[in-house]
């Protein structure tokens, strides 16, 4: 039986994965990912949980430790962010290419230099294409609910694919809200054992895991996996289509609207500002303004079709990026824009960048992003909140 618990977004990873039943959990603390393996090691402290958590010294080992267990088969969390997602980045296209179903909670940070321990998304954006999927959740339930749902969709044998679930550092992972959790019996009936895939290790069938690959070979290998990573589209849909059934919520696939239908002007987010934005967008709603929203839960695999579908009659389009790409724009609008373009969009985009290192991102500062949509002026990249000149 489910019960509702005042939690806040590590607390509810951590009660994700516990239900989820790993075999393994490896991980190194960091802030401000640190409650949520805290809260990991105390449930196998206390016998709450039957797994092998390994404390190890180090992200880098962290993602050892994970590759070596999720290689032979064991279920397989491990959590990190900022620095440490850049530490533990060598061995990210490892897990990837060797089609390991590691999941790994992300609490979004700002990177060095300047040192800041607050909340952004440049952590995420720098292993984009590290062949990981990516999803972005938006507050502590879907993070809780999509621990269990990640596992499913990781281990799926046409899959086969780690997944990054990136939380907003101290936005989600220090905030407290009501949170369902789900009864255990219904959680094993949702998410069965692991169904060991048939290339990894194993003693009455040995073969190389982690292998070399010559110039007549490797191509074919990514290419394989480039193509995988499109299934995530078909069977995210289906395991929220499931886990609806079975839990009376849903999340959706990989993008999902908000009065968007009618819309003139639509503003894309991704993760916890998504809500701030939404209530912008009602507020505007009432003033007669016909704007919209979409919440991109998927970066990667990047879903194209789900988002053109969405945004194709809107006359302009604001992209939220909590990160910049030094020399360029931010990362989020560059895909989006490449999406739309590609797709035949006639209308016009627009880059806002909003909360480097925690810095807020209000009511009012929305309100100005779509202010700028609906007058069309202004440079396509601008900036928001800037506490000095530069």
């Amino acid at each position: 039986m489910s019960e509702f618990a005042f939690l806040n977004g590590n607390e509810a990873v951590a009660w994700g994965v516990r239900l989820s039943r790993p075999h393994v959990i490896a991980a190194y603390p960091i802030t401000p990912q640190t409650k949520a393996v805290e809260k990991l090691s105390s449930f196998v402290q206390n016998g709450e949980m039957d797994c092998k958590y390994l404390h190890v010294e180090s992200e880098h080992s962290a993602m050892a430790c994970s590759i070596g267990s999720s290689s032979v088969g064991a279920r397989t969390f491990t959590a990190t962010s900022s620095q440490g997602l850049l530490y533990m980045s060598e061995g990210l296209p490892y897990a990837s290419g060797a089609r390991l179903p590691i999941v790994m909670m992300n609490a979004n940070r700002s990177i060095a230099t300047p040192w800041n321990i607050y909340g952004d998304q440049m952590d995420a954006m720098h292993v984009i294409n590290s062949g990981w999927v990516q999803l972005f959740v938006e507050d502590a339930q879907e993070a809780l609910d999509m621990v269990i749902q990640s596992f499913k969709l990781a281990e799926n044998h046409d899959i086969l694919t780690p997944v990054m679930i990136n939380v907003d550092g101290f936005v989600l992972t220090h905030t407290y809200e009501k949170v369902d959790i789900p009864g255990q019996e219904l959680v094993d009936s949702f998410l069965p054992a692991i169904e060991k895939a048939p290339h990894l290790m194993n003693d009455q069938d040995p073969m190389s895991l982690c292998i070399s690959a010559g110039n007549q070979h490797y191509m074919e290998f990514k290419i394989k996996q480039h193509r995988d990573m499109f299934k995530v589209f078909e069977q995210l849909e289906r395991i929220d289509r499931d886990f609806e059934k079975s839990f009376g919520r849903s999340h959706g696939g990989a993008a999902d609207g908000y009065r968007n239908e009618d819309a003139d002007v639509i503003l894309v987010t991704t993760g916890s500002v998504t809500g701030t934005a939404r209530v912008v967008v009602d507020s505007l709603r009432e003033k007669g303004i016909k704007a919209g929203l979409v919440k991109l839960r998927l970066l990667r695999p990047f879903p194209s079709d789900d988002l053109y579908e969405l945004i194709g009659k809107a006359s302009a389009v604001g992209i939220l990026d909590k990160n910049i790409s030094f020399g360029f724009e931010g990362t989020v609008y560059t895909n989006v824009n490449s999406s739309l373009l590609q797709k035949g969009y006639r209308g016009r985009t627009f880059n806002f960048i909003a909360g480097l290192g925690g810095r807020d991102i209000t009511k009012e500062n929305i309100e100005e992003m779509f202010s700028a949509l609906l007058e069309q002026k202004g440079e396509t990249v601008q900036y928001f909140n800037m506490g000095c000149a530069l």
